[in-house]
Order: C-alpha cells, then structure tokens, then sequence
C-alpha cells in the first residue's frame, strides 16, 4: 500500500562528481531497502544514480520533469511526471516529499533546499550547500557523513 511508504526526495547536480554519483546510488539502495518511494527531478547525474539505486533493490522511483517529453526521464525513473514547467518543478520535487536528501549540487539544488526548508520539510545534506546569514551559520540543513547516515536522520526528522 503506498499511503503508508515514505516519501524521500534526493536531490543534486546533472552533472555530478564520481563520488557525488556513488553516494547517491547508495541513498537510492537504502531508500528502497527502508521501503521508501524515491522523488526526484528524473534527469541524469544524482537523479539518475539514485533511482538506478533504488531499482536495483526493487524500489519505486518518480521522476517530476521539467521538460514536455515522458522520454527524457532517466532509464530507472518508473514514474514519470510531465511537468512542461522547466526549473519551477523544483518545486514539486520538494513539496512531494516528507523528507529531502541533497547530495552536491549546483544551483537548482540550492533552489531546492530553499523550497524544502521554507515549507518545513527536512533538508539532509552530504557535501552540499551551507547556509549563512549575516555572518551567521544556518543549521537548517542536517549534515550527513554517508548514505546511511542520512536515510537514518531523514526518517528520524520526518514529521508526520
């Protein structure tokens, strides 16, 4: 029954580092090993690392595209979702979720992590963003060492 899974969105780059793509992979396994549903933008880089993750542990994975195409999401996404509205579908990624995973990232991630954290869902980050404000450090994104360690902290911050 899915009302009763979670619902975990990973986030980051299309283009990722090596270890940016492991990492993210790995969140994907866990995910789908905690029997958590993976949200994501459906694109390459950590998008597709993650839902390759997910599948390869039997897990189910929704991809929110920008685009116009059900085709341009990446090869694990099992649930496409054609959004026509380029990078506001940030939005949607975030707000989908009970809980954020941001794995590196440019700018659209950080897009991400600000939607996620205005509407109160928890944002955990493995080398991703920092945030300050007038010279003041923001611990509003919870930090975490490895893949594990952030599956465990998103469903301890998960407020239902």
């Amino acid at each position: 029954m899915l009302g009763k899974k979670r619902l975990i969105a990973v986030i980051g780059g299309s283009s990722a580092s090596n270890r940016e793509i492991k990492t993210a992979e790995d969140v994907g396994r866990e995910l789908a090993k905690r029997d958590a549903i993976l949200v994501c933008g459906g694109l390459g880089g950590v998008m597709e690392a993650a839902c390759r993750g997910a599948t390869s542990e039997g897990g189910i994975t929704i991809g929110i595209l920008p685009g116009e195409k059900r085709n341009d999401a990446n090869q694990y996404v099992q649930i496409p979702i054609v959004t026509g509205i380029g990078y506001a579908r940030n939005v949607a990624v975030v707000k989908s979720a009970q809980a954020v995973i941001a794995i590196g990232g440019s700018y659209g991630t950080l897009s991400e992590i600000g939607h996620a954290i205005q509407s109160g869902i928890p944002v955990i980050g493995i080398d991703t963003w920092s945030l300050s404000k007038n010279g003041k450090i923001n611990n509003s994104i919870t930090s975490a060492e490895n893949a594990a360690d952030a599956i465990e902290k998103a469903f301890d911050l998960i407020v239902d």
